[in-house]
């Protein structure tokens, strides 16, 4: 990214002190934390009032910002009501903050086009409101941040939510609510606590109104000014299905074993181990390997960090992992674990990847195995496919570069080819995770040790796993699959892409 594109960034109102990305511990954290609104309900008050009734009672105008949580994934119908609700009010002109977007807000393209949100700040886009994105049609390019960057913007003020509006499974007549009890039970509501800790006001939209005080407590009654009851929040099909199993795939079962022998060959399988697997069926698959490895030694983890499935829970039932930090749950055994399970613990948002607080749990991870929609030959990753490798607007950064910056060994599995495509490549697309916190890129043809870790690489070349250099995995997936095309992109930038310490890493282009 060239200096002239971050001269153009800072002459858009309010982002004068957009700093470009200069190193994934350059920059460090000055001021204090915003103040956080003082909150009085007298006594007896009811705070249960019906949507219309509660849009007038936070005095919600024209400008502001109102923010969601994407706990409901693909099932959630509480972003569509409440905008609908704002947008006959003849609200305009507001900011959309969602920890994410899923298909299902395509739903909210009339309301982008009626100029009733006009602004996004969110991890990621995609569908419909990607292509309104791309086509440069919001008042300023959007922001996408990172789970951990997203809680830094708001404890720090530079994220100011007017109104958060809290997609509530189960919530009691008082406002406590918690997301594992209810019909549309999601899970942990860590992506929904700094919001509602530092909201001007927070409105709890629930399907599940009890009346007694919940004993299950996520979000507290303290932090909940308002409650408005409804038929549904979500469709349970969308939010999350059955566990997630390990895959079946033989390239994708090769790279998961790749990825087990080199925790095991590192040296990082020992008593006490604290890791991260995501949800891809590579993680999953390498989990499964890594747990019949436990099984053989009798090594137990201390813990397991983020994003919690099936797989892993039933790993820490089962003993095999101490305790786990789960900040979003992504299947129904999950979620059911999260509720039953006392060594399995809720956390914020902030508390997991935070990188301006005391020490977020990501600082703990010995190591963290991530996947990748691209990867290039400097280790820069565009991950959870941001955009895909021609540009396009179709997923989020996620936690990936909070877990890859706090994780001691870094490990990014991916396919060397998805069809005929190449994904290590010169340059990826978009830099999403940066490749100074990238430490291993295992594929299905080879495994690559990033040159600054020549402690790995020495170990590493020794065992019988195909390592060589990024440069000659780079050859062979040209060999396989020939040059990648250039992308042809639009001049004009739609959005920005924040590295978890506010500075821009990269910047996404409209599309011709």
């Amino acid at each position: 990214m060239d200096k002239g594109i971050m001269e153009l960034i800072n002459k858009i109102p309010g982002w004068e002190n957009k700093l470009q990305y200069q190193g994934a511990f350059t920059v460090k954290p000055f001021g204090r934390m915003a103040g956080r609104p003082v909150k009085c309900v007298v006594p007896g008050k009811d705070k249960v009032l019906e949507l219309d009734k509660v849009l007038d009672a936070v005095e919600l105008k024209d400008g502001m910002t109102i923010s969601f949580h994407h706990a409901l994934r693909n099932g959630d119908l509480v972003m569509q009501k409440v905008v609908a609700a704002i947008s006959r009010k003849g609200i305009k002109d507001l900011t959309l903050s969602a920890s994410s977007l899923s298909l299902v807000q395509d739903a909210l393209l009339p309301y982008f086009e009626d100029g009733t949100i006009t602004a996004i700040d969110t991890s990621g886009a995609r569908g419909r409101i990607g292509e309104f994105i791309q086509k440069n049609k919001l008042k300023k390019p959007a922001i996408f941040r990172t789970h951990g960057g997203r809680a830094r913007a708001i404890e720090s003020g530079e994220l100011h939510i007017d109104v958060a509006f809290i997609a509530a499974p189960t919530c009691d007549k008082y406002g406590n609510i918690n997301g594992v009890q209810g019909k549309s039970a999601c899970g942990s509501l860590g992506y929904a606590m700094p919001d509602a800790e530092y909201a001007e006001q927070v409105v709890a939209v629930t399907d599940g109104l009890v009346s007694v005080p919940l004993e299950y407590v996520s979000i507290p009654q303290t932090q909940v000014d308002y409650i408005v009851e409804v038929e549904s929040i979500g469709d349970p099909s969308g939010i999350a299905t059955g566990s997630i199993r390990i895959s079946k795939n033989p390239a994708e079962l090769v790279i998961s074993k790749y990825v087990a022998e080199v925790i095991k060959y590192a040296g990082l399988l020992k008593e006490g181990i604290i890791f991260q697997f995501g949800s891809g069926g590579i993680a999953i698959s390498a989990a499964g390997f890594v747990q019949t490895e436990m099984q053989r030694t009798g090594i137990k983890a201390a813990a397991g960090i983020g994003g919690a499935s099936g797989f892993l829970t039933e790993m820490l039932a089962n003993g095999y992992i101490g305790t786990f930090f789960d900040p979003q749950d992504f299947d129904t055994k999950a979620i059911e674990s999260l509720y039953f399970n006392s060594r399995h613990h809720e956390i914020s948002a902030s508390a997991y990847a935070n990188p301006f607080s005391a020490n977020p749990y990501v600082n703990l991870l010995d190591v963290a195995v991530l996947s990748a929609t691209e990867v290039d030959i400097n280790f820069n990753v565009n991950v959870n496919v941001l955009t895909d490798s021609y540009g396009k607007l179709i997923g989020a950064p996620g936690g990936h570069p909070d877990a890859a910056a706090g994780a001691e060994v870094t490990i990014v599995a991916l396919p060397l080819l998805r069809g005929r495509l190449p994904m290590l490549l010169e340059k990826v697309q978009t830099v999403v995770t940066p490749g100074e916190t990238v430490d291993v890129l295992v594929t299905d043809y080879g495994i690559a040790i990033n040159p600054k870790r020549l402690d790995l690489y020495e170990i590493l070349q020794k065992t019988s796993l195909p390592v060589m250099t990024v440069e000659e995995l780079h050859q062979k997936a040209q060999k396989l699959a020939g040059v990648a095309e250039k992308t042809i992109l639009g001049d004009r930038v739609c959005g920005l892409v924040e590295y978890r310490d506010g500075t821009i890493i990269d910047v996404v282009y409209d599309l011709p």
